[in-house]
């Protein structure tokens, strides 16, 4: 099954995750299908909080991929423009 799910990167204690198309069975930092957005939970400056490509994500989840729960909330604060 193909999920949409985050990869977390970053360093200590400062997160920055991915927005990835993936294979469900793969490990959760390794291969990806494609990367369809990032998100920074704690921006500084100038950086976005949310980047998300809803139109790949529309598609996939035609496709038939899940999106996680965390995703799910993503979609919907990039959707109402709250990012």
């Amino acid at each position: 099954m193909v999920v949409i799910r985050l990869n977390r990167g970053g360093s200590k204690k400062r997160p920055k995750y991915r927005v990835t198309v993936a294979d469900s069975r793969a490990w959760l930092g390794g291969r990806f299908l494609e990367v369809i957005g990032h998100y920074n939970p704690n921006p500084r400056g100038q950086e976005k909080k949310l980047v998300l490509d809803l139109e790949k994500a529309n598609e996939w989840i035609k496709k038939g991929a899940q999106p996680t729960s965390r995703v799910k909330s993503l979609m919907k604060m990039a959707q109402s423009g709250q990012a």
